[in-house]
């Protein structure tokens, strides 16, 4: 750590689970007390963790027109494979509004096992802004996660019986859709066949496992807003197709019912806190690329309904998550009032560096230059997330290694191009490190007017169009591979009018993660398109999706472990 670092002289916390468990925690009802709950309203799950009730879900969400609070969206630039902190963020900006003395709910998604055991390890926020119990959060939680897994794979089960029973929908076994679903990174389970062994073991096909984050049915329980719409989302999935091409839903073969009751206790969000005692959901955990990206529309809505802020995140860059959010999330009634936009000096040095794949040695080495050329990035997704009428300040997020001459560089420039920008010291002060960002916050919330980009009822390729021109900066699309195909039959099916959830590369604009900075002169390719009709959109995939990632070569789950007194060690 060098002399000139933003962490000199300041104790670097020896690793978020120790800060964890010094924190000193409020009991839940008291949390929940904050936000107006009584202990009729919530179901507690063990130390410093709350269920809602049903009727609290109800009562809250019952006229989402009369809520007045500010909503305030968390995203990001384009980020390095390690992210730059956007949890971190949404946790200490949430502390730093409690702190100053406005009511605050925080929203962010669950993690997922794969994840936690493979490359990330921990994933609730860090240092002194997360979300705690962090060693609950990290493994099982309230078991929302298993319940999804649990219903995913109900209905696989259904649907290899329906062939075996007969197969009264006449659905094309060269046609089935539906995975199944494990919440661990397992590559072996890709690509595999089912029903092998004689009649008697069902009918012989290829399938596939994807990691449950990238389940429709996780979109489908984040997007749901009571269990009647929750219920009639999963009837609508598509599961496969017959000889003639007609879709095949869970409704079709009998089962949204059973998937639904499996699910009933998972829809309910889930209350934790922060460091600081902040109320906090944790509730849904939707991939980033093949979703939307972001907590449940539910918990959001509960937190909007008795909190005078909300805090919310989405995932990746602005070019991903907050599209995504603008164009999905925000037509059911979640609109932000202010964006925050999270940016690092490792993130713009590796642009200014035109770096891929990332050196995150390299990164260490001092560059302001660097970080200045690499400022253009940030500057494009604030112009993204305006471009939606959602006015924009950026967050410096700080790690404690920085050195002092970088952040300087990528703050000035930024100032120089009229953007609105704070330092946040979260990670290793809590809400003192966010009260300049809680300020501009508040000022800057509500100064603009939300408009979509597309209307709804444009095609499918209007919509693509749309967004690689406008969001990506793409100069056209090609379609490929029956891309084009895909969009016609998901038009057939009555689909057209979804808003659209493109699938590409986190890493740049573009469509390929070696065009860093604000890349020019390309044509975005879409290789295949599907609808998620029980989610509510339509996937365009510009390269292949990895649903079911594999561990590295030293995954995290090496360093994690348990002691004989049941404390687990090695969660990041």
């Amino acid at each position: 750590m060098g002399l000139d670092s933003a962490a000199e002289a300041v104790d670097v916390p020896e690793s978020d689970l120790a800060v964890a468990r010094a924190a000193d925690s409020r009991p839940i009802a008291d949390v929940a007390a904050d936000l107006g709950l009584g202990s009729a309203d919530i179901e507690p799950r063990g130390d410093g963790i709350a269920k809602l009730t049903h009727e609290a879900v109800r009562s809250a969400t019952a006229d989402p027109d009369a809520v007045d609070s500010t909503t305030v969206l968390v995203t990001g630039m384009t980020p390095t494979p390690k992210g730059e902190g956007k949890t971190v963020t949404t946790v200490g900006l949430g502390q730093a509004l409690s702190a100053r003395g406005e009511s605050t709910a925080l929203a962010v998604r669950e993690p997922s096992l794969g994840p936690v055991f493979g490359v990330k390890g921990g994933a609730a926020g860090g240092g002194y802004s997360q979300v705690l119990p962090m060693e609950a959060i990290n493994l099982h939680f309230t078991g929302d996660i298993h319940a999804l897994t649990a219903a995913h794979n109900l209905i696989s089960a259904a649907l290899d019986n329906h062939l075996h029973q007969g197969n009264e929908e006449s659905v094309d076994v060269r046609r089935v859709d539906w995975p199944r679903a494990l919440d661990v990174n397992d590559r072996a389970l890709r690509e595999t066949v089912v029903g092998l062994g004689g009649p008697a073991r069902g009918v012989p096909r290829e399938d596939e496992f994807v990691i449950t984050a990238a389940s429709e049915l996780m979109a489908v329980l984040g997007l749901a807003s009571d269990l009647a719409d929750l219920k009639a989302r999963i009837g609508r999935i598509v599961l496969a197709e017959t000889a003639d091409g007609d879709p095949i839903t869970p409704a079709d073969i009998g089962i949204a019912g059973a998937v639904t009751a499996l699910l009933r206790d998972a829809f309910r969000p889930n209350l934790v806190q922060t460091n600081e005692g902040v109320p906090a959901f944790v509730h849904g955990g939707p991939f980033a690329n093949i979703a939307h990206g972001t907590n449940t529309l539910v918990a959001d809505r509960v937190g909007a309904s008795l909190a005078d802020y909300l805090v919310t995140e989405a995932g990746f860059g602005a070019d991903l998550g907050a599209e995504k959010f603008a164009h999905i999330v925000a037509r059911e009634g979640i609109v932000p009032d202010v964006a925050v936009v999270v940016a690092t000096v490792r993130g713009a040095k590796r642009h200014g560096l035109e770096m891929w794949p990332t050196d995150f040695d390299a990164l260490d080495e001092p560059d302001p230059e660097a970080v200045r050329a690499g400022v253009a990035n940030v500057r494009r997704h604030v112009e993204v997330v305006e471009s939606f009428g959602i006015p924009t300040v950026v967050a410096v997020n700080v790690f404690p290694d920085d050195a002092e001459a970088e952040l300087a560089a990528l703050e000035s420039t930024l100032a120089e191009s009229d953007v609105a920008v704070a330092r946040s010291t979260a990670y290793l002060d809590g809400s003192d490190g966010a009260l300049d960002l809680a300020d501009l916050v508040r000022e800057r919330a509500g100064t603009g007017e939300y408009a979509p980009l597309y209307d709804l009822d444009a095609s499918l390729r209007e919509k693509i169009e749309t967004v690689a021109r406008e969001v990506y900066g793409a100069d056209g699309v090609e379609y490929v591979d029956g891309a084009s195909d895909d969009l016609d039959r998901i038009e057939e099916w009555g689909h057209g009018d979804l808003p659209i959830c493109v699938s590409k590369t986190p890493y740049s604009f573009a469509d390929d993660p070696s065009l860093t900075g604000v890349p020019e002169g390309w044509t975005l390719t879409v290789r295949e398109a599907s609808p998620s009709a029980g989610a509510g959109f339509v996937v365009v995939k510009t390269a292949d999706v990895m649903t079911m990632p594999g561990l590295p070569a030293r995954p995290a789950a090496e360093g994690i472990d348990v002691d004989a007194d049941g404390d687990v060690s090695g969660l990041f």
